[in-house]
């Protein structure tokens, strides 16, 4: 008997262990300073500890099941334009800024703020430096953008597991800018979605407004309407895959150091703590030690005029 209580105890430590073994990482958003200010950031914490949340977080969660980590940068139905920080040390996400004013995406008749939670994934890059061979234009220089389209509204900071259902190629300014259509694998409709047709079946008009939103949000500040590729059409999960897997690539080649971090044009930290390579520190460097702790303040107020109704009459739908 003694024999048999044993073998099941140890049975039991194994099983106990396996589980932790296989337990995804916790992600949680580490809130510095006060929402609506230029101090604010959110970096992201893995476990408890700081980690880059554009090298560390790894772009896949479940690769044999095809799911994603996605980083909620902007949450549904907000307006600041929140986006992680290419140059800062562990990248975290900071309100951006133009002339040193915090920009908010204007309100365009009948969208409020951005409609999905809006953010990256993580160890993906659009390089500048490469010239996408159908778009003919090089990439942003960013991480992939994704707008996530369930039905629960996100947090700033928050890792959510996505599978991927589509790709859209908006030109922003000359430059290539993906916009990868996706959705949180909890989220009811998930098991229907699972290709770009499917959007349009169970969430009709969706991608009609993304089109949209994307095409005039800058109007307000002074700016002509966006165009896409490939005529506004939303590519399949395929070719969607496929150029995630290139911007995976592309990030590879920079934390490597094949790519150069540093440019007449561009700079960007590749400090991390997992990755491996030139940009790896110890958690004793000086940048990292350097990280505050969290310091979470009420937002400040915004000016009013960000909750104006643009209505944007040259709109061709």
């Amino acid at each position: 008997m003694a024999g048999t209580a044993a073998t099941l105890r140890l049975s039991h430590h194994l099983r106990h262990l396996a589980t932790r073994a296989t337990m995804p990482p916790q992600f949680t958003p580490r809130l510095i300073g006060a929402p609506n200010t230029l101090e604010h950031r959110v970096y992201i914490e893995q476990n408890g500890s700081v980690v880059s949340s554009f090298h560390d977080v790894p772009l896949f969660a479940d690769q044999s099941n095809g799911i994603l980590n996605m980083i909620v940068e902007i949450p549904r139905w907000t307006n600041a334009k929140m986006e992680i920080s290419k140059e800062e040390p562990f990248n975290p996400i900071k309100q951006d800024t133009k002339k040193n004013r915090l920009r908010f995406v204007r309100n365009c008749f009948p969208h409020h703020g951005y409609i999905w939670n809006y953010g990256a994934f993580p160890q993906t890059w659009e390089d500048p430096n490469v010239t996408h061979a159908e778009t003919k234009a090089k990439g942003d220089n960013d991480p992939l953008d994704v707008c996530e389209i369930g039905e629960q509204v996100g947090y700033i900071g928050q890792v959510k597991q996505v599978k991927v259902l589509g790709i859209m190629a908006l030109l922003d300014e000359g430059e290539t800018d993906w916009k990868v259509i996706v959705v949180d694998v909890h989220d009811p409709l998930a098991s229907k979605l699972n290709d770009v047709e499917d959007v349009e079946r169970h969430l009709p008009g969706l991608i009609r407004a993304t089109n949209e939103w994307f095409r005039i949000y800058k109007i307000p500040d002074g700016k002509g309407e966006n165009t896409f590729a490939f005529s506004g059409e939303a590519k399949n999960k395929k070719y969607a895959t496929e150029i995630i897997h290139e911007c995976h690539e592309a990030w590879r080649r920079l934390v490597s150091g094949e790519t150069d971090a540093k440019t007449p044009s561009y700079e960007i930290s590749i400090r991390n703590l997992t990755v491996g390579g030139v940009g790896t520190v110890p958690p004793n460097d000086s940048t990292y030690t350097s990280i505050p702790p969290d310091t979470r303040l009420p937002p400040a107020p915004i000016d009013p005029s960000i909750n104006k109704w643009f209505y944007i009459s040259s709109v061709t739908v």
